[in-house]
């Protein structure tokens, strides 16, 4: 299944996750492996601070795998199906794991990228800054997007 992940970046770990996306250890040790630095790539942060993006999880409950790992960085305040639960083939049994390779989000995935600007590229460019500088920073990143 896909799940539309909203969150915030937990206070002070901004630093951290940065770090840990550079040196390619977020998520460390899950079965997801690699998921984590692929959703950290797509994700999209609003003017509010909120960071979206579309999550692969084959968990019977959203996350369940993914969230002790997020929980570090991010406060989770809404996961929530990113198409219908009816038309996932994975979920309905037509062809397990085909999440992987489906596009059922692509719609969702295409309206996200067009929202915000580019959470990576704030929170490289964004570290250490005041949060004036924060603002004119994330600005400019959106005009170029």
């Amino acid at each position: 299944m896909r799940y539309l992940v909203t969150a915030r970046v937990r206070e002070g770990q901004s630093d951290a996750l940065r770090q840990a996306i550079d040196d390619r250890a977020l998520g460390r040790g899950s079965v997801a492996g690699g998921e984590y630095l692929r959703n950290m790539a797509d994700a999209r942060q609003h003017e509010n601070g909120r960071v979206q993006w579309v999550e692969v999880c084959y968990c019977p409950t959203p996350l369940e795998e993914e969230r002790e790992y997020w929980n570090e960085y991010f406060d989770l305040e809404k996961v929530q199906d990113a198409h219908a639960r009816s038309r996932c083939r994975d979920e309905n049994g037509t062809e397990p794991w085909s999440c992987s390779d489906c596009d059922c989000s692509a719609r969702l995935e295409a309206r996200l990228a067009a929202r915000g600007h580019s959470f990576l590229e704030s929170l490289r460019q964004g570290t250490d800054l005041s949060p004036q500088e924060k603002t004119t920073v994330n600005a400019e990143a959106a005009e170029r997007t």
